[in-house]
């Protein structure tokens, strides 16, 4: 199914509960991956506009931390209730301005959803704890507060789940809250905040701030923002977490990845075939757990080689939005052009192309950012691609001769965002549980992504922090904890 192209229009900000024009003359395209349409112009906000969402922000602040949280969540059941409503409209969106298809895209928009359920349970899950006579006549106490204007800069992969990550605790917790979305795909947060105006917040308590690096920039330099979050590529995330904290900020940044599956010769090759090539060609390989080496052991090596290679054969590349397309196209021309320097760079350091994605032309998209699947085979560990995160449609494979061969390929990699190991047996499922260097792991699973009640986890250069998004760790983010010690002396005047 297709849709009209929108009307091309200057996208505004929304600060203190109104829409208005960035104080800017700098603009950026906003193009349709698979059609190469302009479909918007984003502003590059100034530190005026920078200036003006954090003063609504903290104005907002204070009778918002005294709201209620029973209060505080009422408005994001309405908003749940809205988003089921507006799923494939916003979907449509995601495709536009993404290029995912349209089943991707609706599966994002259901994990948003999940984490305003999630959030929803805010009077559980920012309950303190006490303990009377911790002395004589002396009780204590530890209670939460929030912390007061928080923001978070979010990636272009997926315009709809990750600022859900964080937009529903943080106001649930009673924070107020700026958004920086992507300027890649700003439309999907365009069309989300006109359904957040519609709950009933305060002014000031959410802000949409569209921009790049300077508006960044500014919010990690602003004393009135007291904690950032930001999803993107390790080097901007170690930028961002070290600016944060000379900065006296609690930050929480993901980085990127090189996620890796280990397929033992015992695993159920159909099975993993399938869920392996979903994992590596979904979303056009464009998610932060996307499978990008698989580790092949003994003779896992040809069985898996040759139906992996056959499945991603058999794959539709087009139009996220056309019916039957199972994978679309990269988000923008650079990054076609990028991930196609990559594969080549890998075929140059002796790995055998066994599925060429490169200059791939889409019948009636030929202005599309298309990469088709690719299959690099045989790539060396000593390979530059063996921790490169490509970020486009390519797996490589990589033989081992044991399990401890390939848990020992994991541990050099750079990164820990997710690894995946397939097999039918209890012991080595256990063993790789134990011992796989990352923070998200699966069993018979390609996309190891946690529900909203579990914080979504990374270990080494895929994440700096402490606490994590989603789930209890999100609460434990947006909030400080007070301990509170008391003695009453008896009031003899008193005869009760």
């Amino acid at each position: 199914m297709t849709v009209a192209t929108p009307t091309l229009t200057k996208l505004p900000n929304y600060i203190n509960g109104r829409w208005q024009q960035a104080t800017t003359t700098e603009w950026l395209d906003v193009s349709n991956p698979a059609t190469g349409e302009l479909i918007a112009q984003v502003p590059i906000s100034t530190d005026a506009d920078v200036t003006a969402a954090v003063d609504a922000a903290a104005a907002a602040y204070p009778e918002w931390r005294r709201t209620p949280p029973e209060d505080r969540i009422q408005p994001l059941f309405k908003l749940k209730q809205l988003l089921e409503e507006h799923i494939d409209e916003l979907g449509r969106i995601i495709t536009q301005e993404n290029g995912k298809t349209l089943s991707e895209a609706k599966g994002e928009l259901r994990r948003a959803i999940e984490n305003v359920e999630v959030a929803c349970g805010i009077p559980m899950m920012m309950q303190g704890y006490n303990l009377e006579d911790v002395a004589r006549s002396i009780d204590e106490m530890m209670i939460r507060q929030p912390l007061g204007v928080v923001a978070a800069i979010t990636p272009f992969n997926f315009p709809a789940m990750i600022p859900f990550w964080f937009l529903p605790y943080a106001i649930a917790c009673g924070n107020t809250f700026i958004l920086k979305p992507s300027e890649r795909v700003p439309l999907t947060m365009r069309r989300a905040f006109e359904l957040l105006d519609q709950i009933g917040l305060p002014p000031g308590v959410v802000n949409l701030l569209n921009g790049g690096k300077a508006a960044v920039d500014a919010l990690l330099d602003h004393p009135k923002v007291r904690a950032l979050s930001f999803v993107g590529s390790t080097p901007v995330a170690k930028y961002v977490y070290a600016r944060a904290g000379a900065n006296g900020k609690r930050a929480q940044c993901q980085g990127g990845a090189k996620n890796h599956v280990i397929v033992l010769p015992d695993a159920d090759m159909a099975m993993a075939t399938q869920i392996i090539g979903d994992s590596a060609f979904g979303c056009a390989g464009q998610r932060c757990l996307a499978v990008s080496v698989a580790v092949t052991v003994g003779e896992a090596q040809t069985s898996f080689r040759d139906a992996i290679t056959n499945a991603a054969t058999s794959l539709r590349v087009g139009n996220g939005l056309d019916e039957g397309v199972q994978m679309g196209p990269v988000i923008t021309a650079q990054s076609k052009s990028r991930v196609e320097s990559l594969i080549a760079m890998g075929e140059k350091q002796g790995a055998k192309v066994l599925l060429d994605g490169r200059n791939s032309k889409i019948p009636n998209y030929e202005a599309g950012n298309f990469v088709n699947p690719t299959i690099l085979d045989d790539l060396p560990v000593t390979s530059d691609l063996a921790d490169t995160e490509i970020f486009g449609p390519v797996l490589s494979l990589v033989h081992a001769d044991s399990l401890d061969e390939a848990l020992t390929f994991l541990e050099r990699s750079p990164y820990g965002n997710q690894a995946s190991l397939f097999t039918s047996s209890g012991s080595a499922a256990r063993r790789f549980r134990y011992e796989a260097p990352a923070g998200n792991i699966g069993i018979n699973i390609g996309v190891a992504a946690p529900m909203a009640y579990f914080p979504f986890s990374g270990w080494k250069d895929s994440f700096f922090g402490v606490l994590h998004g989603q789930g209890r760790d999100a609460v434990e983010f947006y909030t400080e904890k007070k301990v509170v010690i008391e003695r009453w002396a008896k009031d003899h005047s008193r005869k009760f």
